[in-house]
């Protein structure tokens, strides 16, 4: 059997602009976590702990890509990616206490609820990568 090399090649979108999929696997399936790209048909990894998966999904990611382009097949964009991106509405149930803590905190911060939240949504999916 033969080894094919295929040269790296960097990625048009980064990593982060891709979304993953983090998922328990089974104790059949050898538990750990599988990570999947949903924008990049047949990418994915895991590993034993989530971090351990996104950091070898980094590599599945970067393997990818290269063999993409190594097929010369196009580079699908990731689908939030860009200034056409429409805005998605989420609607979502809180304690009484929660929403109280959230408006006087947006208040003190000299902005809206809702760019509060999103700032607050954004900052725990960054720090869960």
């Amino acid at each position: 059997m033969s080894e094919i090399k295929i040269a790296h090649v960097e990625a048009p979108y980064p990593f982060e602009a891709y979304t993953r999929i983090v998922a328990p696997l089974t104790a059949a399936d050898g538990g750990g976590y599988l990570i999947t790209f949903p924008d990049l048909p047949g990418c994915m990894s895991d590993g034993a702990t989530e971090a351990e998966a996104v950091t070898n999904a980094r590599d599945a990611f970067s393997a990818w890509m290269s063999a993409r382009a190594d097929l010369n097949k196009p580079i699908p964009k990731p689908t939030h990616y860009g200034e056409t991106a429409a805005p998605v509405r989420l609607v979502q149930r809180l304690p009484r206490s929660l929403h109280a803590n959230l408006v006087a905190r947006a208040k003190a911060e000299g902005t809206s609820l809702n760019t509060l939240v999103t700032m607050l949504l954004a900052e725990g999916v960054e720090r869960r990568s």
